[in-house]
């Protein structure tokens, strides 16, 4: 199968900081955030953008990872941090790509039990099949794509990022 890119490092890194630049508007009102990327590729994707946030920001940043069973969503999500650190604060849920919205909706579920002062969402890549009432409110880029396709997004430790459709 062949494989075509979507987004180069290059595109990637642009999208970070604009992202960035989003959250910042948004949150500009908060001494402190929560940045909640679904583990592993949506973590690595929250890391990237707080590390951005903190180039522009005079933000304080908390990194929490998110950790659901993709196959089996609606079982306890577990995130790396407890819910009095996220209590009371603005908070953003990210993923990196957004398709029929399961993993979203299940994450997005576990933190409404807790009181937040502004909830978001922010995905790479929106793929526009979704089966549940979720949207991001920060997107890198929306494809329509065919269900037969696949978006691959690979965090490369060389720093050669890529999203591709296989």
């Amino acid at each position: 199968m062949s494989k075509n890119t979507i987004l180069t490092h290059q595109e990637i890194e642009h999208k970070i900081k604009r992202i960035a630049y989003q959250i910042y508007e948004t949150f500009v009102d908060e001494e402190e955030i929560v940045i909640a990327g679904i583990a592993s590729n949506g973590f690595i994707f929250a890391e990237k953008i707080a590390a951005s946030l903190k180039d522009i920001a005079n933000l304080n940043i908390l990194l929490c990872e998110v950790i659901i069973d993709k196959q089996h969503p609606e079982s306890d999500v577990q995130t790396s941090i407890p819910k009095e650190q996220y209590a009371n604060k603005g908070l953003i849920l990210v993923d990196d790509v957004l398709n029929s919205g399961t993993t979203l909706i299940y994450a997005v579920r576990h933190f409404l039990d807790v009181p937040l002062t502004k909830f978001k969402t922010a995905v790479l890549v929106d793929r526009n099949h979704k089966k549940y009432p979720v949207k991001a409110d920060f997107k890198g880029i929306s494809l329509s794509t065919s269900l037969l396709e696949h978006v691959n997004v690979v965090f490369d430790d060389n720093g050669q990022d890529s999203a591709y459709l296989s």
